[in-house]
C-alpha cells in the first residue's frame, strides 16, 4: 500500500522514538531480508522496509537507495548500515548488517561445498538456470517499483533512461558515468524544480 505524500515521513527529520525500529528490530528485519532475499536481497528489502514495515516511504526508499548506489560497496549492505545508523546509532548500524549477513553467509558456505561436489549433475545446472531466470525477474520487478516515484517527473525520468543507456547499451564504466550524470542531474532538477 503506497502512502500518501501527506502520509511520508522525511528521512533527514528526527523520528519518534515510538515510530522508531529498535536494535532487535533492525537486526530482526534485516536477518528476514537476508533469509527470504537469496540470490537477491534487493526488491525484497524494499517490500519489508516500505510496504510491511513501514520503515520508510517509497520515495525516501528511491532517495536512499539512489545515495547508496553511489557509495562503494554493496547497494543493500549499504542501506541496511544508513538505515540502522539514522535510527539507532552506530548500535542499530552493526544490528542491520549483522542481521543481513549472518545467516546467507552461512548458506552460502554450506550450499558451495554441496554445488562442488554435485556441480556436473544435470538437475543441479537446470537448478541454477532457473534460480537465475528468478533473480532476472525479480530486479525487473525492483526496476519498475523504483520508477514509479519518478512517473511524474520528466527530468529524473531523462536522466534515469540516459543513465541505463550509457552503461547498458553503450558500456561506459559505472563510476565516470555517476560522476558525470549525478551532477548534472542534480543541477537540471534545482534549476527546473522537477
Amino acid at each position: 500500500m503506497a502512502l500518501s505524500d501527506s502520509d511520508e515521513r522525511r528521512f533527514d527529520s528526527p523520528t519518534a522514538p515510538t515510530d522508531a525500529p529498535t536494535v532487535g528490530e533492525l537486526f530482526r528485519g534485516f536477518l528476514m531480508m537476508g533469509l527470504m532475499g537469496f540470490g537477491g536481497v534487493l526488491p525484497l528489502s524494499r517490500h519489508i522496509i516500505v510496504d510491511e514495515r513501514r520503515w520508510l516511504s517509497g520515495k525516501e526508499f528511491t532517495e536512499l537507495l539512489g545515495l547508496c548506489q553511489f557509495l562503494p560497496g554493496g547497494n543493500v549492505i549499504n542501506v541496511a548500515a544508513a538505515l540502522g545508523l539514522h535510527f539507532r546509532g552506530v548500535p542499530g548500524a552493526l544490528a542491520a548488517l549483522a542481521g543481513l549477513i549472518a545467516a546467507p553467509t552461512a548458506i552460502v558456505v554450506v550450499l558451495g561445498a554441496i554445488y562442488a561436489r554435485f556441480q556436473s549433475d544435470p538437475h543441479v545446472v537446470h537448478m541454477f538456470a532457473g534460480l537465475a531466470a528468478a533473480a532476472a525477474g525479480l530486479l525487473v520487478s525492483m526496476a519498475v517499483k523504483l520508477a514509479l516515484p519518478l512517473r511524474k517527473k520528466p527530468v529524473a525520468i531523462a536522466f534515469a533512461v540516459i543513465c541505463f543507456a550509457a552503461i547498458a547499451v553503450f558500456h561506459f564504466p559505472l563510476l565516470p558515468t555517476m560522476l558525470v550524470l549525478a551532477p548534472l542531474s542534480i543541477a537540471a532538477i534545482r534549476k527546473t524544480g522537477t
